[in-house]
């Protein structure tokens, strides 16, 4: 692959009050990472260079963007300096500003995918963002109407959800046969574009036991299953629902490669004990594919060397992995 295929990368340095900063550098200073896109990094000149110093690593940096080095593209959001390990409003602007901005490269076709080490939420409500979650402000801020829902990577399954960000409360009433076979193609659509030709997919149950047919509840018989059947229809590997207290088992073992879940802790409790220290989120439904390690800012480990580099490393290659798909795609025919 030429340096002038190789997808183009937004990376921010994340919350500048956590380990984003100190994850990127490591990252960065891979060789390996910097030969497979052009990462366009965020950050001024003088606090990429201060965050490398202090994660004791060097960067290579060009003013072009190619391969084998990054290029500064300055910040989005304001550079004043925030206190460190503290959840602030500064903090949180600084976040949104340069996720605003990497929006605005990728819509000007300067970059194919974007990646940003760990953010607080907790700074970004403070700084205004009050959506139900990034993934619905990104899509505010792209003006994306159509099906989005945040998909969770450990190596060797992902899963996607019916509903997120909710209470439990409102779950049911959102499950029908259209939103499940939402997930179910968004599931299958984001695999194929990391490079599984025909992903094999396990559908969730919403109740105990699936519902023991109609004793424990209907949604399993009367949305699920529909839902199910429309994506086999289509042609997808499909098959559920299942009980989730067992499918795991079963996705774990290698039987499938990706689980559609019906609400957040369904799949998100599984996934963390198989991976949380190898985990990635990725945007999926977006028109561009952003990806993030699934774990906070870990303030207890600033200035400790002592962060955990894998799942940043699996949300590069990710980005790197998407970004292909969407760099090909704007290729002209």
């Amino acid at each position: 692959m030429s340096a002038t295929t190789l997808p183009r990368i937004a990376l921010t340095l994340g919350d500048p009050a956590g380990i984003g900063p100190e994850l990127a550098c490591r990252l960065l200073a891979e060789p390996a990472n910097l030969a497979r896109a052009q990462v366009l990094v965020l950050a001024e000149a003088d606090e990429f260079a201060a965050a490398c110093a202090e994660a004791g690593v060097e960067v290579p940096v060009e003013d072009e963007p190619g391969a084998g080095h990054v290029t500064l593209v300055g910040a989005g959001g304001p550079t004043t300096p925030v206190e460190r390990q503290k959840v602030s409003k500064a903090a949180g602007a600084r976040v949104m500003g340069d996720l605003e901005k990497a929006l605005r490269l990728y819509e000007e076709g300067r970059v194919d995918s974007i990646m940003f080490t760990p953010l607080n939420k907790a700074s970004l409500h403070l700084a205004g963002m009050n959506e139900e979650d990034e993934l619905r402000w990104f899509a505010k801020q792209l003006g994306h109407e159509g099906v989005t829902s945040e998909l969770n990577f450990v190596p060797g399954l992902v899963t996607s959800r019916v509903t997120s960000h909710i209470p439990l409360s409102g779950v049911a009433q959102r499950i029908n046969a259209t939103s499940v076979l939402d997930a179910i193609r968004l599931l299958d659509d984001v695999l194929k574009g990391s490079g599984i030709e025909s992903p094999r997919l396990a559908v969730c149950a919403l109740n105990p036991h699936a519902g023991e047919n109609g004793q424990f509840g209907r949604e399993e018989i009367e949305h699920i299953a529909p839902g199910v059947k429309l994506a086999q229809v289509e042609g997808i590997e499909a098959s559920g629902p299942y009980p989730c207290d067992t499918i795991f088992i079963s996705a774990k073992a290698g039987d499938y490669d990706g689980v559609v879940t019906m609400y957040h802790d369904q799949g998100q409790i599984a996934m963390k004990l198989m991976g949380f220290d190898r985990g990635v989120t990725v945007q999926g439904g977006l028109p561009v594919p952003i990806c993030t390690p699934a774990h906070g800012t870990a303030f207890e480990l600033v200035g400790t060397g002592k962060a955990n580099l894998g799942p940043s490393q699996n949300a590069f290659d990710l980005a790197v992995s998407l970004g292909s798909r969407v760099a090909a795609e704007r290729q002209p025919a």
